[in-house]
């Protein structure tokens, strides 16, 4: 009799900007400006979906990924946006993306936006 085996992949809520090769980093900061100043929603979500497929970022809960903006570490990471637990740092001010901190950075030294 066979037996059907199921794994479970972990998602892998973060990755490291640093550890990308170049090619993917300058690929990454060229999808992240397209991002930030689209005015299209279909093509917001088709360059969400491409930063996500090319850094390998899994378990997005809203197909919207940012590269922290820590002012106190200048941390390296890549995230969910909609993280429970990220910080604004900055508002967008006419882009689309806001500045963010990762859980991380939110948790060990915050910098929120100041009102």
């Amino acid at each position: 009799m066979a037996h059907a085996v199921m794994t479970h992949t972990q998602n892998q809520a973060t990755v490291n900007y640093d550890a990308l090769p170049t090619g993917t980093q300058d690929l990454v900061d060229h999808l992240l400006t397209q991002a930030d100043n689209t005015a299209n929603a279909t093509e917001y979500n088709t360059l969400m979906t491409a930063l996500i497929a090319v850094t390998g970022i899994t378990g997005a809960r809203h197909n919207d990924i940012r590269k922290c903006a820590c002012p106190a570490c200048y941390c390296d990471r890549i995230f969910d946006a909609d993280a429970p637990d990220a910080l604004v740092t900055e508002e967008s001010n006419g882009y689309n993306l806001g500045r963010l901190q990762c859980p991380d950075c939110a948790d060990e030294h915050p910098r929120p936006v100041e009102d």
